[in-house]
């Protein structure tokens, strides 16, 4: 894909989160599916954008509904007639065995802040709504080291709850297959997007000298 596409798609320290688009089109296999598709709090709309354009059928939906920003994304790349729009709760999904693909890019944090309970509630929810070999493609953040630790209490999102590594194989208890891979180190530092890029291809450069457990971002592939 373009790189103003992947841009508008991603959104934010785009070099490190865009490896999950990657991550997904090769562990998945949603090409050209006309698969019916989930995307939980889509704020902008950038992975129901993604999972149009490569042939599929989306609910397009946030807790109060998608941002306009969304409706807009979509109308700019003409994929409208393949997504529709509603307001969801996570934690309490309408649907039961209805989806061959969920989505979702960190929420899981937001969720659960104040209420642990709600990062295995969130899943179990998941798992509810995917039809028997459904897929869940997940891109979340991780609570990392103490550096991230202190950067986040000083600038990131207060009250998040991020997800320990520790914690994914019971969150992630309901489903028969679990596919994952972690990345991103110093790509959460930059203050801008220039900064972003290119702390982010530092990342890249790095990655496989990092541990699994120092890095802040969790990307993968659940099968129910």
């Amino acid at each position: 894909m373009k790189s103003e596409i992947i841009k508008d798609i991603v959104v934010w320290d785009i070099v490190n989160w865009s490896n999950a688009i990657k991550y997904w089109g090769d562990h998945a296999q949603v090409m050209n599916k006309n698969y019916e598709c989930l995307e939980l709090g889509s704020s902008k709309g950038g992975l129901s954008l993604w999972l149009a354009l490569i042939g599929n059928n989306v609910l397009c939906t946030d807790l109060n509904g998608p941002e306009e920003d969304a409706y807009r994304l979509h109308e700019k790349y003409k994929c409208t007639s393949r997504i529709t729009y509603a307001s969801m709760d996570a934690t309490n999904i309408p649907y039961e065995n209805h989806f061959d693909v969920i989505i979702f890019k960190s929420i899981v944090g937001g969720i659960s802040s104040g209420n642990q309970q709600n990062k295995a509630k969130t899943l179990n929810e998941i798992h509810k709504a995917l039809k028997p070999g459904g897929k869940l493609l997940f891109a979340e953040n991780l609570e990392a080291t103490a550096f991230h630790k202190i950067l986040r209490k000083n600038f990131g999102t207060k009250g998040w709850n991020y997800l320990r590594m520790n914690e994914i194989k019971h969150v992630f208890a309901p489903f028969k297959k679990i596919k994952y891979s972690t990345i991103g180190f110093f790509g959460c530092l930059g203050r801008n997007e220039w900064q972003q890029n290119f702390l982010g291809k530092i990342d890249n450069m790095l990655s496989s000298f990092i541990p699994h457990k120092s890095k802040y971002i969790l990307i993968g592939v659940a099968e129910k």
